[in-house]
């Protein structure tokens, strides 16, 4: 399913218009967005939840020639299966 899926089953299910889902459906992954950008937890029951990971940085390799890279510290979305 995608953001258009979603959309549509949204609208035909609670009876909205397309244009309101559609604004409806951008509204929540935004504010999903946000969260996880200021460091939030989401929980969504039943669903799972999401959460910024943190990974410290390290050297790592070039496959092809073998040279030692370093790779920068990240943070990266992660879902957990509710």
């Amino acid at each position: 399913m995608n953001k258009s899926d979603l959309m549509e089953k949204l609208s035909s299910e609670a009876d909205l218009s397309l244009k309101k889902a559609d604004k409806l459906v951008t509204l929540v992954f935004r504010e999903m967005s946000e969260a996880l950008a200021k460091g939030e937890r989401v929980e969504i029951r039943g669903f799972g939840s999401f959460k910024i990971k943190h990974y410290d940085g390290y050297t790592g390799r070039n496959p092809k020639t073998l040279e030692a890279v370093e790779v920068k510290p990240k943070k990266l979305p992660f879902f957990s299966a509710g």
